[in-house]
């Protein structure tokens, strides 16, 4: 119905006074990056826009953190710190557009997170204003905070809870050097294997990802990575630190890589040479859209020891529904991102598509993972939400919600199905006419 671009707090807490005084739900917005349609806006909803509150407000390098507005780009803060020596470690994909409060809503993560962490870590604290006008300040520069753990419970809560206006950010210092090591691999078993060893012998690389050989001969062609077309996966493993840490770490990490079956190792040996061999995988998504009409991202996690058996597993769910499926993923922390490439021009193509995302999210959840990694659940994945929890953990999930936001404005039908819904999808029963939570947690 209407957008707001306020630029300061009391805009914020006026919009929110109108917004509750006519009862219309507010969708929070960033840069709209997002793959699980959490900043989708709605029919007679109001749509807040966070790009106007783009500013650094304070850079500390000598206790590392800076606090920033919601609509300053996850890029913009690693190139301010820069000057200090220092970075801000997550980094996903789309780190050049992202913004820091949508980065906060969806927990995103990166290829650097297996050793740094996804947004979780590398938060030190927020201020946001909740539906009832209440200013909170949760966490903040000290090593602990009195009181419940409200930080964490914003961290991942796709805008649910509140109107993120500050932010504070963990820097940390840049590492003297880095090296990737591209391994290639004649079977997927290998290198789910290699995974396993890996972290096995102590090992947390910087990065730790892996591309099937429908990826890699996807993105080959687009990138110019250099990579291995002829090899059944790849995997791409970094180290970082000072010279001395990483010279043993690669020798380490190759050794592992060898005896796990890889055919071919390729290091860089200079800082041109290391972008240029992740230049492939960041550019995966780019890349699927050169050769399909569309494509859907899935994201799931699995254990690590289960990574053969998954692609296994979505090979032959390619053949049954017809679509070809290209697996890039971070494989160090079992985050997988198949791509299902389809032609929504192509009758039921976009529904068979969705069910094909959805059997795969369902196997995750039986191999003992979850239904997303990074880019949370939105609307994408409620029915899915249906698959992984029961009706009383879903009911606790909205008691939390009704907590912050009793009149259920704030994103209102995301990330946490109804009981109805869940029923309708199949997997729990629910007495139509009864209340869509019952039984509802006192807080």
């Amino acid at each position: 119905m209407v957008v707001a671009l306020p630029e300061n707090e009391a805009q914020i807490l006026a919009i929110l006074a109108v917004c509750r005084q006519f009862q219309v739900p507010i969708v929070p917005r960033g840069a709209g990056t997002g793959l699980s349609g959490g900043a989708t806006p709605i029919a007679g909803g109001l749509v807040l826009s966070t790009a106007r509150l783009n500013k650094i407000i304070r850079l500390d390098a000598y206790a590392r953190y800076a606090v920033v507005q919601p609509g300053v780009r996850n890029l913009a803060v690693s190139d301010a710190a820069a000057q200090y020596g220092l970075f801000y470690a997550p980094d996903p994909s789309s780190q050049l557009a992202c913004t820091i409060g949508g980065n906060v809503a969806e927990n995103s993560g990166g290829v650097h997170c297996l050793k740094y962490g996804l947004t979780h870590p590398n938060v030190l604290g927020v201020r946001l204003i909740t539906m009832e006008g209440e200013i909170l300040e949760l966490g903040g520069t000290a090593p602990d905070a009195p009181g419940l753990d409200l930080l964490s419970l914003v961290i991942g809560s796709e805008g649910l809870l509140g109107i993120l206006t500050e932010v504070t950010l963990k820097l940390l210092p840049m590492a003297q050097t880095a090296q990737v090591i591209v391994a290639s691999f004649e079977r997927i078993e290998d290198a789910g294997r290699a995974v396993e060893n890996i972290i096995a012998h102590g090992i947390i690389p910087a990065g730790l990802e892996m591309m099937d050989q429908t990826s890699v001969r996807m993105v080959e062609p687009f990138a110019r990575a250099g990579y291995d077309t002829e090899a059944a996966a790849i995997l791409l493993c970094e180290s970082d630190g000072n010279a001395n840490e990483v010279i043993d770490e690669v020798a380490r990490v190759s050794q592992i890589l060898t005896q796990a079956g890889a055919r071919h190792l390729r290091i860089s040996y200079s800082e041109e040479e290391r972008q240029k061999l992740w230049s492939g995988r960041k550019n995966a998504f780019p890349a699927a859209g050169r050769i399909s009409p569309d494509y859907y991202c899935v994201d799931g996690t699995i254990p690590r020891k289960h990574l053969a058996k998954m692609l296994t597993a979505i090979e032959a769910m390619s053949v049954r529904y017809g679509l070809a499926c290209a697996n890039v993923f971070h494989a160090g922390d079992g985050n997988l991102h198949p791509l299902i490439l389809f032609d929504a021009n192509q009758a039921n193509a976009f529904d068979t598509a969705e069910k094909m995302g959805a059997e795969i999210l369902a196997l995750c959840v039986e191999l003992g993972g979850t239904i997303t990694g990074e880019h949370g659940v939105g609307i994408e994945k409620l029915n899915s939400m249906c698959v992984q929890f029961s009706a009383e953990e879903l009911s606790v999930f909205e008691g939390v919600k009704c907590a912050f936001d009793p009149a259920r404005l704030l994103n209102p039908e995301k990330a946490i199905p109804t009981l109805h819904r869940c029923a309708e999808y199949g997997r729990m029963h629910v007495t139509r006419g009864k209340s869509r939570f019952p039984e509802l947690p006192r807080f």
